[in-house]
């Protein structure tokens, strides 16, 4: 398949700017593969579709506040800090994405905080926008880390478009969040209650977690025609033996087992043995999906709904079925679904 067979018209106010006042209370489409049928609900619907027995895969990784400003020494200019990952604790040496880039060069230092409290030399270019940053800070790591906490804050994505709000930092990451290390949230995730999860789990519905520290590869721009050149993003997943298990036996026993989430269903299909069974790992997977695709794990997921050309709507496509995915789009479009991150969702079934 092609770049150009995943655009679509997205009027600008569509793209949610706020999520749903509760998690819960978002909508759903509901998309049946096998009927070829399209239904319109709420998220807290979805309890309907599932059994005693059926699986939710969930993805446990938790949102840290990677974005920081910072001063150019000399000049004050300010500059934007995106943490994307830490490459050693000992060193204080980071991945970042820096913006204007354009002003950063290796041996320029950045002070931080209202009395520059933490510093930072850029001591490599990685790529266009990317440097390693060596942080210079006297105290301990664990104060250091809370120091990042501190000067951090919640990393909307830029198309939301405003200011970031006391509220992001609760609802821009999953209420089954545990394990630091992502810069985006796995958005699927977002639309589970407290009050839904535990009437999931009163149904009999078990859950299956795993993680997967979504980086800023999941939501890069795919600048090739020919989708088989697009090259991903690594990022680091933990699947435990126990998680596999849950979802091995419910496989087995022929009962739903539900992606919640493109970074879930990527997670998955990274660790499949030769009998398409779910293998425990802990590394890192750049797995892109894209039509055609043949899944072994999941038979149903939930997703939002993605921009044009994205990664994410690409996976979905594959595992919807590209003709029924861009018609429900066309649907979604119509009746003024919100998109992207804080937007509403699908269930495909």
């Amino acid at each position: 398949m092609k770049l150009s067979h995943f655009e679509f018209e997205l009027p600008e106010e569509l793209l949610a700017k706020y999520p749903a006042e509760h998690r819960d209370e978002s909508r759903l489409m509901v998309l049946n593969r096998k009927e070829g049928t399209i239904e319109h609900k709420m998220f807290k619907d979805v309890i309907n579709y599932f059994d005693e027995g059926d699986v939710m895969m969930l993805n446990n990784t938790k949102v840290f506040p990677a974005r920081m400003y910072g001063n150019k020494e000399k000049t004050g200019a300010r500059i934007e800090v995106f943490l994307l990952r830490e490459l050693n604790s000992e060193n204080r040496l980071w991945d970042v994405l820096v913006d204007p880039a354009r002003k950063i060069r290796i041996g320029n230092k950045l002070f931080f905080g209202d009395d520059d409290s933490l510093v930072a030399e850029v001591i490599d270019n990685t790529t266009s926008r990317g440097r390693t940053l060596r942080f210079l800070f006297d105290g301990s790591y664990e104060e250091f880390r809370a120091k990042l906490l501190e000067l951090g804050e919640t990393p909307l994505p830029k198309e939301i478009e405003r200011e970031v709000e006391a509220s992001d930092e609760e609802r821009y990451q999953t209420i089954f969040a545990k394990h630091e290390g992502a810069v985006a949230a796995p958005t699927a995730g977002l639309h589970f209650s407290k009050h839904l999860l535990k009437r999931l789990e009163i149904k009999g519905v078990d859950f299956a977690e795993m993680t997967l520290h979504v980086g800023l590869g999941t939501f890069s721009s795919v600048e090739v025609e020919d989708l088989s050149k697009h090259k991903m993003d690594s990022e680091q997943i933990i699947i435990p033996e126990a998680s596999a298990n849950i979802i091995n036996k419910a496989k087995t026993e022929k009962r739903r087992v539900c992606a919640v989430g493109t970074t879930v269903m990527r997670t998955v299909e990274s660790s499949v043995s030769s009998n398409q069974e779910l293998k425990a790992f802990e590394g890192w997977t750049n797995k892109f999906i894209f039509p055609p695709y043949d899944f072994s794990i999941a038979n149903a997921m939930i997703t939002n709904f993605h921009t044009p050309k994205s990664t994410l709507l690409m996976q979905a496509a594959a595992f919807g079925g590209y003709d029924f995915i861009m018609e429900a789009y066309k649907v979604a479009v119509k009746e003024g679904y919100k998109f992207s991150t804080y937007g509403d969702a699908m269930l495909i079934i």
